[in-house]
């Protein structure tokens, strides 16, 4: 007991789990009393809560499944591997295990338990597998057999090439495996050809790739194709922010033909995938999955046919009558403190948590409350999720104040000001306030799609004067990171099967990097941009964008080109000066980081680039220097046309 308290060894958790084990079951703890407190009464019905503590151990270990209480799992399986009740191992989990976990699945099937309690009772699963794992070697050894319990499928999962988003992910893995599927989880920035070899290895019966960024929407096809030149038959699952059905059935299905499904989130991956593994009822549901995805896409090239565009001439020509006069005093452009870069490095944590946005943390966990309790925090107040939304937020706030403590997550940020002009729909950059020479070019791409309303057709470079006004202007971007830690962390969880912890150890560092991106742009607005000084909103004024300037980030509806990052990587050298880095498809490492520019002019505002025609991507193709071909890549998803 010292050595546990006192940490003296590193086994000293594993030693005490032993002796635990072999305790009488039914002797309870012992209870503490202040002295003038009488035996029973108040302390003998909170005892009752652990009442189950005294039903047989099988019907203990699935109670611990069904409820996630992972207090005692080790104690107890040990107690079924050794009391003679069990042939082996095998027989633990095929028994009670999967005995509490086929009643989770069916009431999270039912909605009747939400992902927060599923995730925790995996992990109740993973500590007690984890536990017998050692000994279904031992007895796979002595016998010569697998010593692997039956299960209802393989699905291999993976996150593709160039993106490190996972979360989701992860939920998915886990909510499977609590439908005793096998899950094969191969991690992120995964190639076709190690996913090929994957499912050749592992013998996967259904495939499910994530994706967060655009540019994965490209490598999904490009692995659906590999899938179908390979002549595989197995069942493709896609799913991921950046994915759509819509999306799924145009440009992933008509690639493989082995039967391609959009999954929405972690919920509908169970029935889909236990669909699939049911012989009787797969082919008739991949059919109608078929029938729907070949309806959609009739329907996406018959609206592409009648929509109409403007030529990128006519757009622009419809800016320059709206442009505003940057020489008024209304939007003559303000002056930051200084130009160049400033680096932001171990801001404490406590100063960004009342900027974070508790309502896609939420979302993450799938609790969403109903009208009129829907968002942070009159999601308390539903009466489906609310008990169990304020046990999560608890529990974040706990390993809030845990990450704090123990300083395990660390946030850095950058901030870039330059001088910078327009020149047509680029943004020039120059080295010096002289302005005579260029060193970098932002380019930014227009709206075309006819609008029912007079407006112009917006571009981001609308917002900075132009060159041949003569007004000094300037353009600001920025990194934020908050996953410096965070892979240790996860790591850590992982070793010790705790995928709730983990997960939420990942949605909290996202959060953190959103909240510092917050505060971030506040502190730009009022001090070191300056051009809002006597700006006081409150945080939830903020997160409803009531101040002046934005924030667009590359890759994003108002600037759909994720590759503009790699221009901003290379102008304040990102990576050496707080340790972001891209990858080949430019997401940012660690994954809990986010970036973007700022534009200060009382006429930015946020916009959608939608849909563009060839002539544009064309003229942009020739102003960045790119081939056409390549421009259609990473432009793909806001295409009018089929490539």
């Amino acid at each position: 007991v010292e050595d546990v308290l006192f940490n003296r060894c590193s086994n000293a958790t594993e030693r005490m789990l032993q002796f635990a084990a072999t305790l009488d079951a039914k002797s309870g703890p012992t209870k503490l009393r202040k002295k003038s407190a009488a035996p029973g009464g108040a302390g003998a019905a909170k005892a009752d809560t652990k009442a189950w503590r005294n039903q047989p151990v099988g019907k203990r270990l699935e109670h611990a499944l069904v409820k996630g209480i992972d207090e005692f799992c080790v104690a107890d399986t040990e107690e079924c591997r050794v009391n003679g009740d069990y042939p082996g191992p095998l027989q633990i989990i095929e028994g009670p295990l999967m005995d509490g976990m086929n009643v989770v699945g069916d009431l999270f099937g039912a909605g009747k338990m939400f992902l927060p309690q599923v995730i925790k009772s995996a992990r109740v699963m993973k500590k007690s597998v984890g536990h017998l794992l050692p000994f279904m070697e031992e007895e796979r050894l002595a016998n010569g057999g697998t010593g692997e319990a039956a299960n209802a499928g393989v699905f291999l999962i993976a996150t593709v090439k160039g993106d490190v988003h996972d979360i989701g992910k992860n939920i998915v893995a886990v909510v499977l495996g609590c439908n005793n599927f096998k899950v094969i989880d191969i991690g992120v920035m995964c190639p076709k050809q190690k996913i090929m070899d994957a499912i050749k290895e592992h013998k996967a019966d259904i495939v499910g790739l994530s994706g967060l960024i655009t540019p994965s929407l490209d490598e999904m096809v490009d692995m659906a194709k590999a899938m179908e030149e390979a002549g595989l038959k197995i069942p493709l699952l896609v799913g991921g922010a950046t994915t759509s059905k819509m999306h799924t059935a145009v440009k992933v299905a008509p690639s493989y033909s082995g039967g391609v499904i959009h999954v929405l989130d972690a919920s509908r991956a169970v029935p889909v995938a236990q669909t699939l593994m049911d012989k009787n009822k797969r082919g008739e549901y991949l059919e109608d999955i078929a029938e729907t995805y070949a309806e959609m896409r009739e329907e996406f090239y018959a609206g592409l046919e009648d929509r109409k565009y403007l030529t990128i001439q006519q757009a622009r020509e419809t800016a320059l009558a709206a442009a505003v006069d940057f020489t008024s005093p209304e939007h003559l452009p303000v002056t930051p403190k200084f130009v160049g870069v400033k680096a932001l490095v171990d801001v404490p944590i406590a100063d960004v948590i009342d900027y974070i946005d508790w309502n896609p943390f939420f979302q993450v966990w799938q609790l969403r409350g109903r009208y009129p309790n829907r968002g942070y925090p009159k999601i308390f107040n539903d009466d489906a999720v609310g008990e169990e939304a304020k046990k999560l937020f608890e529990e974040a706030q706990t390993m809030l104040k845990m990450i704090m403590d123990k300083k395990r997550l660390k946030l850095n940020g950058l901030i870039g000001f330059y001088p910078a002009n327009t020149v047509g729909d680029d943004i020039e950059i120059y080295a010096d306030e002289t302005r005579g020479e260029k060193t970098h070019t932002f380019h930014t791409l227009r709206q075309q799609a006819e609008k029912d309303v007079e407006e112009p057709y917006m571009a981001l470079s609308d917002f900075i004067a132009p060159k041949s006004s003569g007004v000094k202007d300037y353009l600001g971007m920025f990194v934020a990171t908050a996953g410096i830690g965070l892979d240790e962390l996860v790591a850590e969880y992982k070793v010790a099967n705790d995928d709730y912890s983990y997960i939420m150890a990942e949605a909290l560092a996202d959060r953190l990097a959103e909240a510092f991106a917050e505060l971030m742009h506040e502190q730009v607005r009022k001090d070191h941009w300056g051009y809002a000084k006597d700006e006081a909103f409150n945080c939830d004024d903020l997160l409803k964008v009531k101040y002046q300037g934005i924030r667009p980030a590359p890759g994003y509806p108002t600037q759909p080109d994720h590759t503009e990052k790699g221009t901003m990587w290379d102008l304040m050298d990102v990576e050496k000066e707080i340790g972001v880095e891209l990858t080949e498809s430019f997401a940012m490492l660690p994954s809990a980081s986010v970036s973007g520019m700022y534009f200060a002019g009382k006429s930015s505002t946020y916009f959608n680039v939608g849909k563009i025609p060839t002539d544009q991507v064309k003229e942009y193709a020739d102003r960045k220097g790119q081939d056409f071909k390549t421009a259609e890549r990473w432009l793909s998803p806001i295409l009018s046309y089929e490539p």
